[in-house]
């Protein structure tokens, strides 16, 4: 597998490994973990939304949606993006709404929200709100980088429209922003001494995602869920054990296990992922993942932008 595709499908993959394993220890302390798994290692399934063993939750099926939406809508509709048309927007907004009619098994509040709003309204943002610093919005962002690598403006533009449908807080822009530009730093092959680098760097400027010394929350809360991601990628270089300790912590630790596999995998690649945990996805999420991959990475390349619109 060329190496590009095989960072950008271990990202993707990585995801939903972390969302299945992590789903299992929603909302349970360390300690209760500890008392009922020992050490939780296997995707089981189970926790409080009962789930079938490899079943992932919205942290997956939403950036499915999101990919599918600009899928569907191509390099041409991509490109008017960057010069502010908004027929991409409403289109991941209707997307959303799509996600939302069909009963996920999960849907956060704010998501809720926001999607609610974006059907009765036709509004593609709502006001600056200081209940919107959940990570919903940056659990799903993956398809946003995809579709935008080679392209720094788009991307930029692309991630914030579409985590402002459902959010609108300064931190959750920023943590957007800055996992997705480390995602793509991860993805051009980027070193674990050079992911540290950059991560330390990126903290520097952004002193509210600090995680020296780790508080040890990992809450739902984009600045927690952040701080945990961000200290156990630069803990670990191995892809398992940053995984098994994040989704120890608990608490959302099906987004922080979603987020810390896709950073992990792609510094690692797909074909050096757990294969114990792959085969325990179900088979129609891995296809999709697939499918969407090599979609996203094509649409990426066919995205040629006019000579004022910024890219690498």
């Amino acid at each position: 597998m060329r190496e590009p595709l095989d960072r950008a499908l271990g990202a993707y993959l990585g995801l939903a490994i972390g969302d299945a394993l992590g789903a299992t220890v929603e909302f349970m302390r360390p300690r209760e973990i500890a008392h009922q798994y020992g050490v939780h290692r296997d995707i089981v399934g189970g926790g409080w939304l009962k789930l079938a063993r490899g079943q992932v939750t919205d942290d997956t099926t939403m950036s499915l949606a999101l990919g599918e939406a600009l899928l569907q809508a191509g390099a041409p509709t991509l490109i008017a993006h960057a010069h502010g048309d908004e027929t991409l927007t409403r289109r991941i907004g209707q997307a959303y709404v799509q996600w939302f009619k069909a009963k996920p098994v999960d849907c956060g509040n704010t998501c809720r929200r926001g999607i609610m709003r974006f059907m009765h309204e036709g509004t593609l943002s709502g006001e600056l709100n200081p209940g919107d610093g959940g990570n919903g919005a940056l659990m799903r962002n993956l398809p946003a980088v995809l579709a935008t690598l080679g392209h720094d403006g788009l991307f930029e533009r692309l991630s914030i429209t579409q985590a402002r449908l459902t959010h609108h807080h300064p931190l959750s822009d920023a943590a957007t922003l800055g996992l997705g530009q480390l995602l793509r730093l991860l993805l051009t092959g980027a070193s674990h001494p050079s992911c540290q680098a950059w991560v330390a760097q990126w903290v520097a400027n952004n002193p509210s995602f600090g995680f020296t010394p780790y508080r040890g929350r990992a809450t739902a809360y984009v600045v927690d869920t952040v701080q945990t991601v961000l200290y156990f990628l630069t803990q670990h270089e191995d892809f398992e054990a940053a995984m098994v300790a994040t989704v120890n912590q608990g608490d959302d630790a099906d987004t922080t296990g979603a987020l810390l596999g896709m950073l992990a995998g792609a510094r690692c690649g797909a074909t050096r992922l757990p294969s114990r945990w792959l085969q325990r996805l179900r088979p129609d999420v891995v296809r999709a993942i697939t499918d969407q991959t090599y979609g996203l990475l094509a649409l990426a390349a066919s995205v040629k932008p006019a000579p004022n619109t910024p890219s690498s």
